[in-house]
């Protein structure tokens, strides 16, 4: 194609990042107003990125998805030659600035080296005919307050946050390949976009989702820093105007002249839900460098033929009734709200589930309050139980502050004197009543297993929504049976969102009546413990220790979970500010007998054990016990390391103790 202006048309589109936020309105758009075009929509599905962006398009027979990531070459080398790809639209990025004062090195990765992938693939197969960069207004770095005359294209690159420098890094090999290998590129600058589909951690949707939920709209600085904004529908237009009229090896600002402080756009949010602004912004510490201000110089895509058409006061109604009538289009994005998120950006999305039919949502995000081990402050209850003693083992060890609470659960003073006394940036509760020595304790103790099961626990969780803190609670799995939909050894297990099913002891019904009003609190993990394992058999109130002291046991495959592998796991969910409940075991099952024969084998040559069964079994103890498998996918998941429960065993208690 002539490098000069004129019409082009494309017929195999590649986008990237397709099913995140101005991607997916991009595609949707193409889809819809270009049916001879074959669209092939690429993206790793990651935390801001969700295949339901494209629902508008996912019965058309022009549009094909692949969960994939542009970092890999082999997959873009193969998809430009079987797709027969003569046209890319490079949209995938990380692309939240507070994310990237923490995570810069996946910023580079993502950015420039997923970007520098993408070019040498097109390199190599030699048949891209239109390849459209998308940067950001902010390679330009801050413009004066003063001047009215906007960046041009031309202007100088003068990036000023790890973001935005990932950004101009790859533009540079963006203009590097056109001019050495003749690549035929465009790039595009845009400022910030809005409306449908966009994930709660910029600025407009979190405002918009913070007034829905009655919360305080938080302002970094004193609120003064200018953007400019641009409705979604009117971006995918430049983009559609780009793609076919676009002129090889130039590049064009997508913006608008109007603008507005962020203290306007919290102020236009509150006259939307009629709340009183002085009562709802709430000013918090600024970022460590917060641009005051990006202006653009729009008039070259203008000469295109491109004009915005979205008033502010329309665009904003339009994407705030959205907002209303998907408020749980992200599921849980408590994290995503707070004032300065930060986001996983590696690992999988909500969308995971769509591939792995494990119907899950991821529910962390890496690194809050601060992260690093030096900036974190647990406060422990339970300090005389086991979890709790080994939790604060661990955090001696990893050298993580921590203290134990003094107070009493259900005495919500105390607990908020230890919340003053201590300022915690998470809180765990390994406290309640498992009973003495045993489940049974609780049927004839009911009202003391209600004060600190029930009673207590709700306090605690309500504390800490009501002080901004994350609370990972320790539960329990014993609250299912196996049943018709869920049978002994068919390898389906109960998953978190299933009903609990086993009420045989008042210790689980308990548990079970807790664990549902727990749902209520965004800010809770609970994390469901079975039959806990640990490399001390010593302890009594290890399974292993247990069962081997028994006279005769029942031989039922049961999830379990080891202490020694798992406990760790749940000081770095606090970390990634997890929320919402986790089957907390190991993956699989392992029966009471496959246990005692590895004890056998490791430990003690000469041991012996009967088996009796489930009515045998009841002749000795006041209330059923629970036997089921859960389903830790979800777990898994998040920790790929995660071992089955019969290799967790042999390597955390066996190997250790074993007698030689």
């Amino acid at each position: 194609m002539s490098p000069g202006s004129g019409s082009y048309t494309p017929h195999n589109i590649l986008i990237t990042g397709a099913a995140g936020f101005i991607a997916s309105h991009v595609t949707n758009r193409l889809i819809k107003n270009y049916p001879d075009y074959k669209i092939v929509a690429l993206d790793k599905l990651d935390y801001c990125s969700s295949l339901k962006n494209l629902l508008p398009s996912h019965s058309s027979p022009n549009f094909k998805f692949v969960k994939g990531d542009i970092a890999s070459a082999d997959l873009v080398n193969h998809l430009l030659v079987v797709e027969d790809i003569d046209t890319i639209m490079h949209f995938a990025a990380q692309t939240h600035v507070d994310n990237s004062f923490g995570n810069s090195f996946e910023f580079t990765t993502n950015n420039i080296y997923g970007t520098h992938v993408l070019l040498e693939a097109c390199k190599v197969t030699q048949r891209i005919k239109r390849f459209i960069h998308v940067s950001t207004d902010e390679v330009y770095g801050e413009t004066d307050s003063e001047t009215d005359v906007g960046n041009a294209e031309a202007s100088q690159l003068l990036p000023t946050n790890p973001y935005s420098a990932t950004k101009a890094g790859a533009e540079m090999l963006v203009m590097a390949y056109h001019r050495s290998y003749s690549l035929p590129t465009i790039t595009t600058r845009g400022n910030n976009v809005y409306g449908p589909n966009q994930f709660p951690e910029k600025l407009i949707p979190k405002f918009l989702l913070l007034a829905m939920k009655g919360l305080p709209l938080p302002i970094h600085g004193d609120g003064s820093n200018v953007r400019s904004y641009l409705y979604c529908e009117d971006v995918a237009e430049a983009f559609d105007v780009v793609l076919h009229k676009g002129v090889i090896g130039h590049v064009y600002n997508v913006g608008t002249k109007k603008e507005r402080g962020v203290i306007d756009v919290a102020e236009d949010v509150c006259k939307l839900f009629n709340l009183d602004p002085k009562q709802v912004i709430k000013f918090v510490d600024n970022r460590p460098f917060n641009d005051k201000r990006y202006f653009l110089d729009d008039q070259k895509l203008k000469k295109l033929g491109w004009q915005e058409s979205t008033p502010w006061e329309e665009g904003l109604k339009m994407t705030m009734e959205w907002y209303i009538k998907n408020p749980d289009w992200w599921g849980d994005v408590t994290a995503a709200l707070l004032p300065h998120p930060r986001m996983s950006v590696v690992g999988l999305s909500h969308d995971d589930a769509y591939f792995v039919q494990c119907g899950h949502r991821r529910n962390c995000d890496d690194i809050t309050n601060g992260g690093s081990e030096g900036n974190l402050k647990f406060l422990i209850y339970g300090k005389t139980g086991w979890i709790g003693g080994l939790l604060g083992g661990l955090c001696k060890d990893g050298g993580i502050e921590f203290e134990y609470g003094r107070g009493r659960l259900e005495d919500r003073r105390s607990i908020m004197e230890d919340i003053k006394r201590i300022r915690p940036t998470h809180i765990f509760n390994a406290a309640g009543v498992t009973g003495r020595p045993n489940v049974d304790w609780c049927e004839s103790h009911k009202v003391e297993t209600i004060r600190t099961n029930v009673v207590g626990t709700l306090t605690l969780a309500d504390i800490c929504k009501e002080q901004g803190l994350l609370l990972v609670n320790f539960a329990t799995g014993c609250i299912f049976e196996y049943d018709n939909e869920h049978k002994e050894g068919s390898g389906v297990g109960f998953k978190e969102e299933d009903k609990p099913n086993f009420i045989g002891s008042f210790y689980s019904k308990t548990k079970a009546m807790v664990e549902e009003l727990l749902k209520e609190y965004e800010n809770v993990c609970t994390l469901r413990v079975r039959m806990p394992i640990s490399s001390d058999l010593s302890n009594p109130r290890n399974f292993i220790t247990k069962i081997t002291r028994y006279n005769k046991v029942v031989n039922i495959p049961n999830s379990m979970t080891v202490l020694d592998e798992l406990l760790p796991i749940s000081i770095e969910m606090a970390k990634r500010n997890c929320r919402g409940i986790w089957n907390f075991t190991n993956p699989g099952v392992v029966s009471h007998n496959e246990i005692l024969e590895m004890y056998r084998d490791y430990i003690d040559p000469e041991f012996k054990w009967e088996n009796f069964n489930l009515e045998e079994q009841a002749k000795v103890i006041v209330a059923p016990r629970s036997n089921n498998e859960l389903d830790a996918l979800k777990l898994k998941i998040e920790f790929p390391e995660l071992l089955s429960i019969k290799d967790s065993i042999i390597k955390y208690v066996f190997e250790p103790n074993k007698k030689t």
